[in-house]
Formats: structure tokens, C-alpha cells, sequence
């Protein structure tokens, strides 16, 4: 799938799972639904001149060439529905001890949204590298400086990766057979939409767009700021 179809369908799931993970407040459930999102684009790490390789130039880029050796190639290790949200999130469980390497991560989910969405964007200073950091960081200080210790982020970017992977599933190239692709490399692929289709474009991104606006509606304070103006307006 496309990247801004990833990071929305992300959004979506984060929106989604609101009610079950342990995050309270508003700015904590911002939070968790931007990391889920921005996370839902991690598992392209693996490729060289992807939209999260790009993303912070070298500081992105370098990694993106250990992670694709490490994962054997795009859409094989960090694809795997068992062992990539496995790895993903003892990693976010060990940053999650730090405030820096907490802030690290949800500045990359952050800026991975931005990148994402930059087509409903106003400007362009989410897809400069410079735009992105400052952005990037100073969303990710705020969040964390404004809610508890989010010991929530292995949660999230499990939750992110394993909605990259369903969305990579659907797609003709598919995703590995979990954990048995080390051993003979095969895939799933039952659907073989192609990426970028049409009904990629038209059917599932205005989907996406339209379950996070109603279950952000439906699991946050929102619908306590807009039931009373929709009652006036009736």
C-alpha cells in the first residue's frame, strides 16, 4: 500500500483501540493515535529511499540499509506478522525507560505521519528534512512533556506494525509466511490488489479517513465539545 494509506489506516486503528490501551486524557490519546499512526509506516524501514528513509536524510537513511540487511530484504523480516511487532516492541519497551529515547520515538512516528499526510497539509515544511525535526520534535516534546510516561509505546508500535502488515497483505506482493519464511522464503498474497489501484485510492483512504473522524468522535472528549453545537444548530 501507499504510504499515506498506511498512515491513515493507522490513525484509524489507533482511534480504534482507544478504548482498551492505558492511555487517559486528551493529550495522551493524541498521542497514542499519531504514534500508531506514524508507526504504521516503520516496517518500510527496510527499504533504501522509502518515505521513512528519506525522511531525516542520513540520520533515517543509514539505519534503513542495517535494518533492510538485518530483515533480509523489503517485505520480508520487518513483514513478519509474529516476529516483526515482537522485535519492534521489546525495542520501544527498552526506549520507554528514557525520556530521550521515548522522545526519539515519537518524534519518528510523528514525522512519519507528516510525511505521510502531506498531501492534506498546507506548505511543505513536513517533507524537508530540517521541516520535519523541528516539527517532528517539538509535537513529540510537547505530547510527552503534557501527559504521563508513556509506557504505552511498545503497545503502540505493535499496534502500528501489525496494521502496516494487514494493509501489505491485501496487496499482490503479500507479506511472509510468519517465522517459516526463514526457512523457505514463501508469501501470503490472497487478494493481489495492486498498490496505488484505484480502489486503493478511492474506496480504502477515504475509508480510512472517515473511521478516524467517527471513532476519534465516538472514543475521546471530542463528542462532548460537538454534541453541544450540533444540538444549537438543530
Amino acid at each position: 500500500m501507499l504510504g499515506h494509506s498506511h498512515a491513515l489506516s493507522g490513525l484509524a486503528a489507533g482511534a480504534a483501540t482507544l478504548p482498551g490501551v492505558p492511555v487517559h486524557g486528551t493529550v495522551a490519546q493524541v498521542a497514542w493515535v499519531s504514534a500508531v499512526g506514524g508507526f504504521a509506516m516503520l516496517p518500510d524501514l527496510d527499504q533504501r529511499g522509502s518515505t521513512i528513509s528519506r525522511m531525516w536524510g542520513p540520520l533515517t537513511d543509514a539505519p534503513s540499509g542495517v535494518v533492510s540487511a538485518i530483515a533480509r530484504g523489503h517485505r520480508w523480516g520487518t513483514h513478519d506478522a509474529v516476529l516483526a511487532p515482537a522485535v519492534f516492541g521489546l525495542i520501544a519497551y527498552a526506549a520507554s525507560w528514557q525520556r530521550w529515547s521515548s522522545l526519539l520515538l515519537m518524534a519518528l512516528a510523528i514525522g512519519l505521519a507528516l510525511r505521510a499526510l502531506h498531501f492534506v497539509i498546507p506548505g511543505r515544511a513536513e517533507n524537508t528534512v530540517i521541516g520535519n525535526l523541528l516539527l517532528s520534535w517539538g509535537g513529540a516534546w510537547l505530547l510527552l512533556e503534557h501527559s504521563p510516561s508513556p509506557g504505552w509505546l511498545p503497545l503502540a508500535i505493535a499496534a502500528g506494525v501489525l496494521t502496516h502488515i494487514a494493509g501489505d497483505w491485501l496487496t499482490r506482493e503479500g507479506v511472509p509466511v510468519p517465522v517459516f519464511w526463514l526457512v523457505r522464503r514463501s508469501r501470503l498474497a490472497p487478494v493481489h490488489l495492486r498498490t496505488g489501484a484505484v480502489v486503493e485510492k478511492a474506496v480504502l483512504v477515504p475509508l480510512f479517513a472517515v473511521a478516524t473522524v467517527v471513532l476519534l468522535y465516538r472514543n475521546t472528549g471530542a463528542r462532548d465539545l460537538v454534541d453541544p453545537l450540533l444540538a444549537q444548530l438543530g
